[in-house]
């Protein structure tokens, strides 16, 4: 049995306080070991197994005395004023928001203003305008706070902010989603479910035009030189069983802006078509032009608006 202290190695106090504490947990208190430094550990802690309680208990305090001396030297040195709020940093846009949303205005108010300005939008536009209201006016009287109260603000939102759930990005839907979501049902139903929007939800229905691409719009809002690329990116059979049906106009503007190569080779679908497959060669049609917007070619915003094109 061990039961002289003096008489051990370095290497062999920090085997017996693996012993103790359990490889785990020690690896987490000392940090930086390599790969060889670990093995002479585990190598040590075979020649340790008996050990006096005494000895144990001075290999304990003398790591406990030196971790405390090492800690209390880091703060004394370091010369970085303390941020009680610097955890906010690390918060998602969610968890911001999930973290002050329950608070009172005079916390939210304390908080915001230890943030940027996007952020301070970001809390402000997803609480009610009466609360809205007192978050601001509280903002503007942070001076009589004591400094302890602000740190213990801090140091309760932090413990707080630890309980939230870990978040991923998401969308919370809107006009550009409902417009992504529409774009995938049946011609028919699409139509349907647009007209009861535009009765019941008419602010809905019109953020939704600003991003629904149909594959009649095309012809409405499209220039002649998108309307000749987006042509080009789509087979000329699948052109040919979209325009079944179509207005000769339609069938004349497409064709004009098709290559005088494509012109020659285009024969229009003659005879009766099924409806399905009309309706497919439409979308593919109307996913080449939601490709091109997402490749930047055009901003759908600026079509429907009338904005100025360069041809």
């Amino acid at each position: 049995m061990i039961s002289d202290y003096n008489r051990l190695s370095g290497l062999q106090k920090v085997a017996i306080l693996f012993s103790i504490l359990g490889e785990s947990l020690a690896l987490n208190l000392i940090k930086e070991l390599d790969k060889t430094e670990l093995r002479k550990i585990r190598a040590a802690m075979r020649g340790v197994n008996s050990v006096a309680f005494t000895v144990k208990k001075q290999v304990m305090e003398e790591f406990y005395f030196s971790f405390v001396s090492e800690k209390f030297q880091e703060e004394e040195e370091s010369d970085e004023p303390k941020k009680p709020f610097a955890f906010l940093d690390d918060l998602t846009n969610e968890q911001l928001i999930a973290l002050l949303i329950t608070e009172t205005p005079r916390v939210i108010a304390i908080t915001l203003a230890q943030l940027s300005s996007d952020k301070r939008m970001l809390v402000l536009n997803r609480i009610s305008e009466e609360e809205k209201g007192q978050v601001l006016l509280n903002i503007g009287n942070l001076d009589d706070v004591p400094l302890e109260a602000v740190v213990q603000i801090a140091n309760k939102l932090q413990k707080k902010a630890r309980q939230l759930p870990k978040t991923v990005a998401f969308s919370r839907g809107g006009g550009k989603d409902l417009a992504d979501l529409l774009g995938e049902m049946e011609a028919e139903d699409e139509q349907m479910f647009m007209s009861n929007l535009e009765q019941e939800n008419p602010d809905l229905a019109e953020a939704v035009k600003k991003y629904r691409i149909t594959f009649e719009s095309i012809f409405e809002i499209f220039p002649d030189n998108l309307l000749r690329d987006l042509m080009n990116a789509v087979d000329l059979d699948a052109i040919a069983m979209a325009l079944k049906g179509m207005d000769k106009s339609i069938n004349d503007k497409v064709i004009g802006v098709l290559p005088k190569k494509k012109q020659a080779m285009f024969t229009p679908v003659e005879g009766a078509a099924a409806k399905r497959e009309v309706d497919d060669a439409r979308k593919a049609i109307v996913s080449a032009a939601k490709q091109m917007e997402r490749d930047g070619a055009f901003k759908l915003e600026d079509l429907l608006g009338g904005g100025e094109t360069i041809e």
